[in-house]
């Protein structure tokens, strides 16, 4: 075992990938005192159903069987197929009966782990015919529970039987003596209490055996903390691994950020620490966020905004207040369109004066005041 083998207990419970793995080695939950219980179950209630016809068809080709014509006896080409009719007979009497009986047997591993096909479990290994291995099997904590198991169940079903047994006595030695149909009829009556009673005592044990192989199959199954480890760097690749694809992916967001700069209508800075291009011209309603960095990203997004010709307008506080609440591709929030505004307005007349007139900057953004707060805990640069 490989906890024995790194000497970690096994103390993790076992992963989807581990229970996976196990089910397609046909290592599943079973419990046979469940398909037990199952089969006397169906088997009583579908004698209890289906009893009278199939007595009575049963009775038919007894009778067929046992009284032949006499010129059909001596016709050596019509026994055989006389008697293959019969065994038609009986067959398609006990089909109904026969199918339950054998839906009970595919509903207990439905139940309980369900159907599970594995050409894996069913392939020879030689490890299955080692003496020394079977002997530890045999000598195994899991034979000694078997055992004790087994035992249980002998001794309550014997008592079951012993108390059908005395309860039908003076009844079992009078059938000899009634008609033989009544016979078989109150035959089939004790033959259903029988089945039921059984199917009652097996509940007990399978009340108890259930949740026991349930929880012995998770048992079975638990790891190691190394072995979930190692698991974790199969499934998800090892740490190094990881951040080296996180690097490469932020390294794409930021080229593709960085190509979107070129398209903006103005960079916001604050002036050094961050930055945020707005787009509006692009948008159908507020202006959008196109990129957003702080330390070098937002000097990278000013060399990219100085080489595209987009202008870059320095308002700290109306930076922050973008930084802080905005993400890449959202519009701004609605408390700062007044401010953004006035910047959009601002430039916009820059750009439509002549180069000797003077336009004057907006001398108040109006940026909301409980915006402050949280400027101040994530940005502490002295530029406000």
């Amino acid at each position: 075992m490989a906890g024995e083998q790194t000497g970690q207990e096994r103390t993790e419970q076992p992963t989807a990938r581990r229970l996976q793995e196990a089910r397609r080695k046909g290592q599943v939950p079973r419990s046979r005192e469940l398909n037990t219980m199952l089969s006397l179950l169906l088997a009583g209630a579908a004698l209890w159903l289906l009893g009278g016809p199939l007595v009575a068809d049963l009775a038919d080709v007894t009778r067929a069987g046992l009284a032949p014509e006499r010129a059909l006896v001596f016709d050596q080409e019509q026994l055989p197929a006389q008697l293959m009719k019969l065994i038609m007979d009986a067959l398609l009497a006990l089909a109904p009966f026969l199918a339950v009986t054998v839906g009970a047997a595919f509903a207990g591993p439905l139940l309980m782990g369900g159907w599970s096909f594995s050409l894996e479990a069913m392939a020879f290994k030689w490890e299955k015919v080692d003496p020394v291995k079977g002997l530890g099997r045999l000598f195994s904590a899991k034979a000694l529970l078997e055992l004790v198991k087994t035992l249980i169940k002998f001794v309550l079903l014997l008592a079951v039987a012993a108390v059908l047994i005395l309860a039908f006595e003076r009844e079992i030695l009078t059938l000899s003596a009634i008609a033989p149909n009544a016979a078989t009829a109150r035959t089939v009556d004790m033959l259903l209490v029988a089945l039921l009673l059984l199917s009652a005592t097996m509940a007990l044990i399978v009340a108890f055996d259930v949740p026991f192989e349930l929880w012995n199959h998770t048992r079975q199954l638990r790891m190691t903390r190394q072995e979930v480890r190692d698991e974790l760097k199969e499934t998800e690749g090892r740490p190094e691994v990881r951040q080296r694809l996180r690097n490469l992916q932020r390294e794409v967001s930021q080229r593709r950020m960085m190509e979107d700069v070129a398209t903006a209508d103005v960079v916001i800075t604050n002036p050094t620490h961050v930055s945020v291009a707005l787009s509006y011209a692009n948008s159908r309603g507020a202006p959008t966020v196109v990129a957003l960095g702080r330390d070098r990203v937002a000097l990278k997004i000013r060399e990219v905004a100085g080489a595209s010709d987009v202008p870059i307008y320095e308002a700290p506080l109306l930076a922050r207040a973008l930084y802080a609440t905005s993400r890449i591709g959202d519009e701004i929030p609605p408390d700062l369109y007044m401010a953004v505004a006035r910047v959009l307005a601002y430039l916009f007349q820059l750009r439509r004066s002549v180069p000797t007139e003077y336009v004057p900057r907006p001398v108040a953004l109006d940026i909301p005041e409980h915006y402050s707060p949280l400027m101040n805990e994530e940005f502490d640069d002295g530029n406000d």
